[in-house]
This record gives structure tokens, C-alpha cells and sequence, in this order.
């Protein structure tokens, strides 16, 4: 078997060390920590709310991507990608936390246009905020409880599908619109989303990895058998 990069093997080790509130709490800060960077640094202008806009996307998508696509890469690249499957929970959750001052941002920007949310995020992009909370939804016990796990299985797919499909369309579709000037802005991201897919099949009906997204583990650190589902 395969061993782990260095820089592979602390990372997983401080992971598990340091708990998944810590991750959580990291990511939030180094989302708001961008966005009033951006904010403060740039001063006034019409460019700014976007920059920081795009920044701190683009860090949700970082984060969104290990627990979207981690199993699947693991079975294309072999066990020294396990990490990112077995982390995937860490990975999603930090992915939520990191949306918090994302949309803070949304929200700020429809202020200021005399929009509201919706409008500011646009009905597309909206619906994918939704999927994204209606999934954390499936941590609380009661609520997960309410609905049979063949039905937040589907959810869970369809949401994270959908997720994907919103990152697709703003980092992809959006920019080749706009006539491509800056592939830099959207051609790793191309490539990350069209590598999962590629993974995909011969990840099989039994890749855990997707399920991981924002499902809560109250205890351990591995995921129980009804989180994967």
C-alpha cells in the first residue's frame, strides 16, 4: 500500500487532532479575513464587492471539491488520495462555514442595488445556497429522523450535483460568455470539476466520498454507516 506525502500525512494528522470545529471555524475566518481585506485594502470603488465576491467563491469551491469529488479521485489515483475521502465531512462542513461570509457579501451587495437576496444571488445561484443548507439539515437528528434515509440519499445527490452544477456555470459558463479573457479565473476550476466526473465512474455505486457533504458526525471521527448511506 502506498504511503502518504509528508505534507499529506501531517495535514491528516493535525485534522484529526484539532476536530472538525476547528476546521470549520478556520475556514469561516479565512473567508471573512478575505472579504474585508478585499474590502478594506481596494477602498472605494464598484470593483471591489465583486473582487471579494469572486475571492471568496472561488475559496468555498476549494473547499467544496475535496467533499464532492474525494472518493472518486481516490479510486482514479489510487490510495494515497484516500485522505480526501476519508476527510470529507472535515471538508464539506468547512465549505459551509466558508459560505457564511459569501453570502454575507450577496447580501451587502443587494443593499446597496436596492435588491433583495434573491435578486442579488440570482434564482439560479439562490436555489444552490438553499440545497446547500437544506443538506446541513440532515445533521440534526430529529430532522434527519422526519424523513426516510433513501430520501436524504437522494437529496443529498441531488443537492451536491446541483452545488456543482452552480460552481460550473459561474466559473465556466459565465467567463467563456464574457469572451474568456481571463482563463486563469476559470481554467483550473474547468479542470477540477471535469476531473471528478472523469472519476466518476470508476468510483462506483459505492463511493462514499459525495455523501460526506455537510453531514454532521456527533461522535468520532470516521462517518457512520447511515451517513453514507
Amino acid at each position: 500500500m502506498s504511503t502518504l506525502p509528508r505534507w499529506l500525512e501531517r495535514g491528516h494528522r493535525k485534522t484529526r487532532e484539532a476536530g472538525v470545529g476547528f476546521w470549520m471555524a478556520a475556514a469561516f475566518c479565512a473567508a471573512l479575513g478575505l472579504a474585508v481585506g478585499v474590502l478594506v485594502v481596494l477602498g472605494p470603488g464598484d470593483n471591489r464587492l465583486s473582487i471579494a465576491l469572486r475571492l471568496t467563491g472561488r475559496l468555498s469551491f476549494l473547499l467544496f471539491w475535496p467533499a464532492y469529488a474525494g472518493a472518486a479521485v481516490a479510486v482514479l489515483f489510487g490510495p494515497r488520495f484516500g485522505i480526501l475521502a476519508r476527510n470529507g465531512r472535515v471538508f464539506g462542513l468547512a465549505y459551509a462555514s466558508a459560505q457564511l461570509p459569501h453570502l454575507g457579501l450577496v447580501v451587502l451587495s443587494g443593499w446597496l442595488s436596492h435588491r433583495s437576496f434573491v435578486e442579488a444571488a440570482m434564482p439560479f445561484f439562490a436555489v444552490g445556497i438553499v440545497w446547500t443548507y437544506v443538506l446541513a439539515l440532515s445533521s440534526v437528528e430529529r430532522v434527519y429522523n422526519a424523513f426516510s434515509p433513501n430520501l436524504w440519499r437522494v437529496l443529498r445527490t441531488v443537492g451536491l450535483e446541483y452545488i456543482a452544477l452552480v460552481f460550473f456555470a459561474d466559473f465556466v459558463v459565465g467567463p467563456i460568455q464574457q469572451g474568456g479573457r481571463n482563463p486563469v479565473q476559470y481554467v483550473p476550476f474547468a479542470i477540477l470539476l471535469i476531473l471528478r466526473h472523469r472519476a466518476a465512474p470508476g468510483a462506483g455505486a459505492k463511493s462514499p466520498g459525495v455523501s460526506h457533504l455537510l453531514q454532521l458526525t456527533r461522535t468520532g471521527n470516521q462517518p457512520s454507516a447511515r451517513q453514507v448511506g
